[in-house]
């Protein structure tokens, strides 16, 4: 596993919410096979009131000279790298030239240029706002290089090229765009998952030394973990998966789900050496008598992850897959090991054990139990005002997404995008793609004017840009026909329609001759329309496209045209939306399975039903905290509840497989029961509670949203969740005593063994000593 551990990759694909037989997906990927790649474009601008300086812009146009010429850079667009349409009547055709020259000689020569550039009404908005003195550059990136690892390099060495015009003029640049965000996104998961294996070894190794004051058990807790930790990223690599926000998670989250094994098996191992001074006798028992209940902690904690295999989204997928299969490995490995390892060292001594009686946490636990024996009352009236006060929290919640909204509001990628929103009209990308179901349908004046109309419409809202599409080519080449005119920027006539596709036909684009193919298709039947959007979140985007999709109807008869909305933005409006109902339906399964396994493991329906009480009420506090906090429901922080519930369910599972255990051996008093079975197991579950609390709250120390929402939020629920198990389950068992706590409970499907239940020494053997009296003395 640590040989293919070294072969685990990034991703540098846009992780698909959707699956791929969605129509939204399918409609994009139809897109794309006809037009290419739409979210290729990387962005970049200065605000200079100064931008036409002679060297200055000689140097911009420099810059972007230099950055066509690296690989991967398909195309360099700016107002310096524009173009003017010239009609040559001798030939009857258009020639293409470009407005500035490789280098302008004088100042002059500049500002007359410049003058011609920002009079054409095709590039108004696009590449300059003269009211804020904004100037954008944007490079189309290979889409081969899009998607691989070489694009870390290809934005290393624009940022450089960039930079230099920059620091030679001290002006600030702006960088966006899709590329250019997930280059930088990966770049700080990879940095932050290695923070968060660091961060998670260290505090949980001081936790458990502040517990057992014992090197050898931190260093042997973490041997164990660090070895789940090298399985997790060697079995990516076994399934072809990459790291991707989630799974960059999961090392650290294994280090912190998987010590409380070591904590249950190292605890139990102390407690029963000091009954009877037996090393051996201690650890088979450690192995007998909570195997089966941190069997089922592990199962259930790997169901509430192994539920996101369901959803369809492969990047859930692939978290549930690596998280699940490799929590079971992580207990295997803590089953084995423990007891292996601690088999070749000394027997604890007295300052090893002395967390046993621990004084804060035997104070603890002894006001738990007066308040379950004497205060149940006040403990059912607490909770109903709990669960009523999250009742009103829930009811506040919102769900909304934001392509960015992971990134924290003082995040640079977050705040450059603002920047290009309020004064570049957005940069995400909005595609319409239209049919018309004939060949050379799309020249037709009719569909021009339908187009046209379409765009008029959508650039009235302030969240849409203008359009680029064949209608503005159209108006661009008219102009250029009257001779350049500025009113006659604007569909031809029916007159001269013809003949001006007669020149356009003719003429010779250069370096561009296929910008003609990015907007319609071969057989001249199909249309893209390139808008740009501002990142408006998923509940406006919602009904933005309720309204673009009310202009298409009224625009385009459905007899006569397809038409597709589609692009980036969409797809991830209902990637987000399709993500949150599929992880609502895995949190119900996840409570579904692990009810079922709870039933098969204690053998009673009504005590499942009792078990589960107390798990929910941590969920509902969780979700009222996000309504009165403002935190949306999103995709991020959906998976809390389904992980939450998960983990916290193994405090039950530990408590009521001890309770069981403890109503024989007091001829069935479930008074007895449940305060021995409180006292037993209240401060592995206080140990273990506190190491997740802590181990969870690192996250929030994440540049992401979703990570910083998952870490605080789930520490939040399993700390609450202890003290449902430790106080209200409980009183739950004592006040309805007989109604639960049947026959059928005392005789499970799955057996644990009875505490006090003896082993006989003279079966114990110990392999590899031959002498008689050898074996005696070490069985004394």
């Amino acid at each position: 596993m640590g040989y293919k551990a070294q072969f685990v990759e990034m991703s540098y694909q846009y992780a698909a919410l959707l699956p791929s037989d969605d129509p939204a997906s399918i409609q994009y990927e139809r897109f794309q096979n006809t037009f290419g790649q739409e979210g290729n474009v990387m962005f970049f601008a200065v605000q200079d009131s100064d931008f036409y300086e002679l060297q200055k812009f000689n140097d911009w146009i420099a810059m972007g000279d230099s950055l066509v010429a690296l690989d991967g850079i398909d195309a360099v667009v700016s107002i310096a790298h524009t173009y003017n349409i010239k009609k040559n009547k001798k030939e009857k055709k258009f020639e293409f030239e470009t407005i500035f020259p490789k280098k302008l000689s004088s100042q002059h020569q500049l500002d007359s240029l410049a003058a011609i550039a920002e009079s054409l009404p095709f590039y108004h908005g696009s590449f300059i706002n003269k009211e804020s003195n904004t100037y954008l550059m944007a490079i189309t990136v290979n889409a081969k290089i899009i998607n691989s690892k070489a694009r870390e390099p290809m934005v290393a060495k624009v940022r450089a090229i960039t930079d230099n015009y920059t620091a030679k003029y001290n002006l600030k640049m702006r960088y966006s765009g899709l590329p250019y965000i997930r280059v930088v996104m990966a770049q700080m998961i990879k940095k932050e998952m290695n923070m968060f294996i660091i961060l998670s070894l260290l505090i949980t190794a001081i936790i458990l030394f502040l517990f057992f004051r014992s090197f050898k058990v931190v260093f042997f807790s973490m041997l164990v973990v660090g070895l789940s930790v090298i399985w997790a990223v060697g079995s990516m690599v076994l399934f072809h998966y990459k790291i991707t926000l989630l799974t960059a998670m999961l090392p650290p989250l294994l280090i912190v789900i998987g010590i409380p094994n070591s904590v249950f098996l190292i605890n139990k191992y102390h407690g029963e050496y000091i009954r009877h001074n037996n090393k051996i006798k201690a650890l088979q028992r450690v192995v007998s008598k909570i195997g089966n209940a941190t069997f089922l902690t592990n199962l259930t904690t790997a169901s509430g992850f192994a539920t996101f295999i369901v959803t369809s989204s492969q990047i859930l997928k692939e978290f549930g897959v690596i998280a699940a299969l490799n929590i079971m490995a992580v207990f295997v490995l803590s089953l084995l090991l423990i007891p292996i390892i601690f088999s070749f060292l000394n027997p604890p001594d007295q300052k090893a054990t002395q967390h046993l009686d621990n004084k804060m946490t035997v104070w603890f636990v002894g006001k738990l139990e007066k308040i379950v024996l004497n205060h149940r009352s006040l403990v059912y009236t607490i909770t109903i005002v709990m669960v009523v006060l999250g009742a009103f929290g829930i009811s506040k919640i919102k769900s909304t997404g934001y392509m960015v909204d992971d990134l924290p509001h003082h995040n640079v990628i977050f705040q450059d995008l603002k920047f290009f929103e309020r004064n570049m009209e957005g940069i995400m990308p909005l595609e319409v793609m239209v049919e018309t179901k004939k060949k050379g349908g799309i020249l037709k004046l009719s569909t021009l004017k339908r187009l046209n109309r379409l765009n008029d419409s959508l650039k009235a809202y302030p969240e849409i840009s203008s359009s680029v599409s064949i209608v503005e080519a159209a108006k661009f080449a008219n102009q250029a026909y009257f001779n350049g005119k500025e009113k006659y920027y604007k569909l031809p006539s029916s007159q001269v329609k013809n003949i001006i596709l007669s020149y356009l036909a003719k003429a010779d684009t250069g370096n561009d001759s296929k910008l003609f193919e990015t907007f319609v298709d071969s057989t001249q039947s199909r249309t893209r329309m390139s808008f740009r959007m501002k990142d408006i979140g998923t509940t406006r985007m919602a009904e933005m496209e309720k309204k673009i999709l009310h202009h298409v109807d009224q625009i385009f008869p459905k007899d006569k045209y397809t038409v597709h909305v589609t692009g980036s933005s969409i797809v991830f409006f209902k990637g987000t939306k399709y993500l949150i109902k599929n992880l609502f339906l895995s949190l119900a399964l996840a409570i579904f399975l692990i009810a079922s396994f709870m039933a098969w493991m204690f053998s009673s329906k009504r005590m499942v039903v009792v078990a589960l009480l107390p798990n929910l009420i941590p969920l509902i506090i969780t979700a009222a905290l996000m309504g009165y906090f403002g935190i949306p429901i999103k995709a991020s922080t959906i998976l809390v509840f389904s992980i939450a519930f998960g983990i916290s369910v193994d405090d039950t599972i530990h408590y009521l497989a001890k309770y069981r255990q403890e109503l024989k051996l007091t001829n069935w008093s479930i008074r007895s029961s449940v305060v021995l079975a409180l006292r037993e197991t209240g401060q592995s579950m206080i140990y273990t509670s506190i190491i997740l609390f802590f181990g969870f709250s690192i996250f929030a120390l994440s540049e992401f949203g979703g990570t910083v929402s998952l870490g605080v939020l789930v520490s939040l629920t399993l700390l609450s969740a202890m003290l449902s198990n430790l106080v209200i389950l409980p009183s739950l068992l004592l006040t309805l005593e007989k109604l639960i706590t049947n026959r059928s409970f005392k005789e499970p499907l799955l057996q644990i063994f009875d505490e006090e239940e003896d082993i006989d020494l003279d079966e114990l053997k110990i392999v590899g000593s031959e002498n008689k009296a050898e074996k005696e003395e070490l069985l004394k």
